[in-house]
């Protein structure tokens, strides 16, 4: 790997490692193998733009990652509830798993708030993330997924999912499980009732 390569490795190693706030540029240097602290400015400008540029890395796997868990919706169980009650099973036990790219994810909202461009790429992320959501639940392909749809369906899966993945990071003994979830959505839909006329 060259230096831009080592310096994203290393960045991306301290940020699963020690978080944003902790991780100094000599920690940077250090996971890169000894790349100089020069070479941070030369390839990204500053610290945070290195560090910016290796939490969208570590998205793009956590996407990559949740894509994969959740396209076996449907195939390991005979009901619909059940197939639903399956897959947040997987999902939730890649929180601790994948505890490194959750987090990561976690990081990256708080850091967003002080960088246009980080703030812009999750943005994007996220509407992706509705409508692929809602493809896999309704069973169609993205590009058929309505505004509508992604913006209830995919809105509240992804809601769901970020619920979730908080509640089992700080709390993983007390996580609910998949059929927790369905359980809870069953006695949500009695509280919202039916769509009226």
């Amino acid at each position: 790997m060259g230096n831009r390569e080592d310096l994203l490795a290393g960045a991306r190693r301290c940020l699963e490692e020690k978080g944003w706030a902790r991780t100094t540029i000599r920690d940077i240097t250090a996971a890169s193998g000894g790349v100089s602290m020069a070479a941070i400015g030369y390839h990204f400008g500053s610290r945070e733009a290195l560090l910016n540029a290796a939490l969208i890395a570590a998205i793009d796997d956590w996407g990559t990652h949740i894509g994969r868990t959740l396209s076996a919706y449907g195939t390991d169980a005979a009901t619909q509830d059940e197939r639903y009650e399956a897959m947040w099973d997987r999902v939730i036990e890649s929180f601790s798993t994948h505890r490194a790219l959750w987090l990561a994810s976690i990081e990256a909202l708080v850091q967003a708030e002080h960088s246009t461009d980080l703030r812009r790429y999750l943005a994007g992320g996220q509407e992706q993330g509705r409508r692929g959501l809602a493809a896999i639940l309704s069973g169609t392909e993205e590009s058929q997924v309505d505004d509508t749809t992604a913006r209830t369906l995919g809105a509240v899966q992804s809601a769901l999912l970020v619920g979730l993945m908080t509640q089992c990071l700080t709390d993983p003994d007390h996580a609910p499980t998949g059929a927790d979830v369905v359980a809870g959505l069953r006695s949500l839909a009695r509280i919202v009732g039916p769509e009226q006329p």
